[in-house]
């Protein structure tokens, strides 16, 4: 069995060889699946102290980005291990950076650690309008819809595609990322809950 507090470490530290190196090994035993859903949790775990980190200012964006790939690269090393049935997503997570705004650093990392904490997420892109939320909405039926958006105006785009949504009622919660989000423009907007990074994105 492997080691799950060194491999929660490992993760944490953000020590790539040493993960890669551990999963390896494990996967080289036959684990069952059992034991593969442990070492995720242990992945998703190191994944929490990551956060933390970045939210005394350890830890920098740069480091966000890498230990999604990171945990999503562990966890395809683990599949193997895994039946369809256990590995089912917790729920499903519609993204996008809303019309009129072009940035997609903060989505794409939020992506990438939604997804590695067992989420299946679609994201429709950058400048996405209200009708492509809507009608992805319709379609995909997600649990979580998250909006994201770095501009000033991205506000405004936001509380449309809320209402629209609304109008459409639409039974997804809703949560708003990027730059210029806070209580009161959550509250304007219309959205379920607010977050200016990733990480504390991944907790709510």
């Amino acid at each position: 069995m492997i080691d799950l507090v060194m491999l929660n470490q490992s993760i944490a530290d953000l020590d790539e060889d040493k993960v890669f190196e551990m999963l390896e090994t494990f996967m080289a035993t036959n684990p069952t699946e059992e034991e593969a859903l442990k070492a995720i949790t242990a992945c998703q775990e190191g994944m929490a102290t990551i956060g933390q980190k970045f939210e005394t200012g350890e830890y920098f964006v740069s480091d966000l980005m890498f230990s999604g790939e990171l945990l999503s690269d562990a966890i395809d090393l683990l599949k193997p291990a895994l039946s369809g049935e256990s590995s089912k997503k917790m729920g499903t997570i519609l993204l996008g950076t809303v019309y009129g705004d072009l940035h997609d650093i903060g989505k794409n990392i939020f992506k990438s650690m939604v997804d590695a904490a067992g989420f299946e997420v679609i994201d429709i892109g950058i400048d996405a309008s209200i009708e492509k939320f809507v009608n992805q909405a319709n379609e995909l039926k997600p649990d979580i819809i998250g909006l994201s958006g770095v501009l000033t105006l991205a506000i405004d785009s936001m509380k449309n595609i809320v209402d629209a949504l609304k109008a459409e009622n639409i039974n997804a919660k809703i949560i708003i990322g990027g730059t210029p989000v806070n209580p009161t423009n959550c509250e304007y907007v219309g959205a379920d809950a607010f977050t200016t990074n990733a990480a504390e994105g991944v907790k709510i």
